[in-house]
């Protein structure tokens, strides 16, 4: 499986579920069928460049991204330009089409850009969908994110 694909899978994870140990990590991605060693998510972690953060729920340490795109490497950057196939907009709406199975990292990686008028963001499996406030607000994201992906 390709490395990009599984570290969309991990920024997934860690988006969804409050995962504390390497370990943790290994089993959820085994239960997602994909074959992998604790070497080889040691190494995912530090790529990209995950950080461990004290749980507001649980109060237990869990993995993170870095609160900003800024504070991190580059690696979001490259996964969101590698796993964008298109951009598109309809009225209000910015649609972006993925990979298959990185949507949800996709919408993760674009919540963080804390685009302005954000009305609310949905994922399928190779599909994100941005809604803004207004035409002229998609308009603008539209061309951020074109300009972040072709940069």
């Amino acid at each position: 499986m390709a490395r990009n694909v599984r570290q969309s899978k991990i920024l997934e994870l860690i988006s969804n579920f409050e995962i504390e140990t390497q370990e943790e990590l290994v089993n959820k991605l085994r239960e997602q069928n994909y074959d992998v060693t604790q070497a080889t998510i040691s190494r995912d972690i530090k790529e990209l460049g995950l950080i461990k953060v004290l749980s507001s729920q649980s109060g237990k340490y869990k993995y993170a991204f870095a609160e900003t795109i800024n504070q991190t490497s580059n690696k979001y950057l490259f996964l969101l330009k590698e796993s964008v196939i298109s951009l598109k907009i309809a009225n209000n709406f910015v649609v972006l089409r993925t990979l298959k199975d990185t949507a949800s990292s996709v919408c993760a990686m674009i919540d963080k850009f804390n685009l302005e008028d954000v009305l609310g963001s949905v994922n399928g499996n190779d599909t994100v969908m941005i809604i803004f406030s207004t035409n002229e607000q998609a308009l603008l994201a539209l061309n951020k994110l074109e300009n972040i992906i072709n940069s």
